[in-house]
């Protein structure tokens, strides 16, 4: 075992305090079955998620691109331009 110091926001002291009761077991406990949790389990490819997404909700890739087009021609016409700037 390797002893060790963090510093936590009050937040995260209030969460693993709160994890340890719940589990009954210690704050270190806690903290090693988190990290064992977080480097076992990939972040999922959001991307891909994404475009599962889109295609189980039948929005092809052109589709989707003319609305984010749409989208942001909408905000630009919205926007306050800054002063001195021209288009």
């Amino acid at each position: 075992m390797v002893k060790s110091t963090y510093v936590l926001d009050l937040e995260s002291a209030d969460a693993l305090g709160r994890l340890a009761r719940d589990w009954r077991v210690s704050k270190s406990e806690v903290l090693r079955r988190v990290l064992k949790n977080a480097v076992s389990c990939p972040a999922p490819d959001r991307v891909a998620l994404f475009r599962q997404m889109q295609k189980a909700a039948g929005v092809s890739s052109a589709k989707a691109n003319r609305w984010v087009a749409a989208v942001r021609a909408e905000r630009r016409a919205g926007a306050p331009r800054p002063e001195g700037t021209r288009r």
